[in-house]
């Protein structure tokens, strides 16, 4: 196989360094998502005149929504028998430190899943809304306006890391991941991690586009069905190029990935025919 045609993948982890203090690429591309959704969520309340008063909270219930979700999600959906098997393990779900040998060892929330994240977040949601009570459908909808921008800068951040990489190819555009494990690292593989961010930067301009051809519908549950089935209909397929994460998934049909798509598709459809039944509703 000639490895001259494919692209090797060998980038830094760490994007800078201010003496000893390193950032890495993959938390600056979570903070640069985040910060990107804060000013889009920000202009959308200005435009719907929502009082600053009740946007002020709002980014401390997604932020802590997505890391507290995204980590017990792949904790319990990818990992259960290593992090239910002693009280140690289930510490470790919660710190960002892994016990090794009878010491702590900081390892930062290595194990994220957008399954579980995407449940927190809507669970930090539903407590905002019942805090603040704005309608739960204008923040569901302005929160799934800017969540592809997040979630395409996560999975960039996945690249930089080298981590959910994809199965072996020959197409043109394969990636070598020299990071990634011995194993992993000298075949050309599917880049996963860049066909979801591409798919999910396509997304984010498809819902702006639709809400400021259709800003009313804001509040009808329309984008935010629109975003659960556009983002994980798009998980499902491109699942299909990426190794399984865990052994036990070589036993099913599905990945754990396409299995746990499949539900938020289908509570993405059954929000946008809500949406479309309302309108029909004031037309009438």
């Amino acid at each position: 196989m000639n490895t001259l045609l494919y692209i090797t993948w060998k980038p830094s982890e760490i994007a800078f360094s201010i003496g000893s203090f390193s950032i890495r690429w993959y938390s600056l591309c979570w903070l640069i998502g985040l910060v990107l959704a804060f000013f889009i969520v920000k202009k959308l309340y200005k435009d719907q005149k929502i009082k600053d008063e009740y946007f002020d909270p709002l980014f401390i219930y997604c932020f802590l929504g997505i890391l507290i979700g995204a980590r017990l999600g792949h904790c319990l959906f990818y990992e259960p028998q290593y992090y239910l098997s002693s009280w140690q393990h289930v510490l470790e779900m919660f710190l960002p430190f892994k016990i090794a040998n009878g010491s702590w060892e900081f390892t930062g929330y290595a194990g994220l899943a957008s399954h579980g994240g995407t449940l927190g977040l809507m669970l930090a949601l539903y407590i905002y809304y019942r805090r603040t009570h704005v309608s739960l459908w204008t923040v569901l909808d302005n929160i799934a306006i800017a969540t592809p921008i997040t979630a395409c800068f996560i999975r960039l951040g996945n690249l930089f890391n080298s981590e959910i990489i994809g199965k072996v190819t020959d197409v043109p555009w394969a990636f070598i991941f020299q990071n990634a494990e011995p194993s992993l690292a000298t075949d050309p593989r599917h880049p996963g991690q860049l066909y979801e961010a591409i798919a999910y930067l396509i997304f984010f301009f498809i819902g702006w586009y639709l809400y400021r051809k259709n800003s009313e519908k804001v509040g009808t549950g329309f984008f935010f069905g629109l975003c659960l089935t556009l983002i994980f209909t798009a998980r499902f397929f491109i699942e299909f190029t990426k190794i399984n994460q865990v052994d036990f998934e070589n036993s099913l049909p599905l990945d754990m990935g396409q299995l746990l798509s499949i539900p938020f598709v289908i509570i993405g459809v059954i929000c946008m025919l809500r949406a479309s039944r309302k309108k029909k509703e004031i037309k009438e």
